[in-house]
């Protein structure tokens, strides 16, 4: 099977004149933006972003949240050569291919280990992927459990039937399902399924 190349070429092009692309579906979390913010100013631009052409101009495909983090910045851009068809497929499937990856738990908490950061948005994400919740394909952005104080709820006779579903890393689901079953236990009638 012959694999094509489609990058035509690296450029480097001022941010600000990269077009967003209007089928764009990822939303970026404060979160990610001052984790982002923060690595470039530790390590600065290490990967480029994607863009194809259109009459327009360059059409970014890959790299929104660094382009308008750094507008005034001139930044590395693959331009592929592909159709509007093809960018599509790659804008919709680049960010689910790349979380579709497992992790070798041993491998990370050593790379964990050796990095060190002063800045403190790089430090909240190294401190969530060491707490197991490692950002990837979530829409709603990053997700931490908070499991209040459950005393001052009333319990009633009436019958009520309601379920709740919580996401939550698979890595943290066995700690997060054993505390919610402690609080259910003081409610009679509350299981977890």
């Amino acid at each position: 099977m012959q694999i094509k190349d489609r990058i035509k070429e690296l450029r480097r092009v001022p941010a600000k004149e990269l077009l967003p692309n209007p089928k764009n579906w990822r939303v970026h979390p404060p979160e990610q933006e001052r984790a982002i913010q923060g690595i470039l100013t530790e390590v600065g631009y290490a990967d480029a972003l994607i863009a194809y052409e259109t009459d327009q101009g360059l059409t970014l495909i890959d790299g929104h949240l660094r382009a308008n983090t750094t507008p005034d910045e001139i930044v590395p851009v693959l331009v592929l050569d592909v159709t509007e068809e093809e960018a599509d497929k790659i804008l919709i499937t680049l960010d689910p291919l790349a979380v579709m990856a497992t992790s070798d738990h041993d491998q990370l908490n050593n790379l964990l280990e050796s990095v060190n950061t002063n800045n403190p948005h790089v430090q909240e994400l190294l401190d969530y992927i060491s707490n197991g919740i490692i950002p990837g394909f979530e829409p709603l952005g990053m997700w931490e459990p908070e499991i209040g104080d459950v005393s001052s709820i009333n319990a009633t006779d009436d019958e009520i039937e309601d379920k709740f579903v919580v996401r939550c890393p698979m890595s943290q689901s066995d700690n997060i399902k054993a505390e919610l079953e402690d609080i259910c236990d003081k409610y009679p009638g509350v299981t977890i399924a």
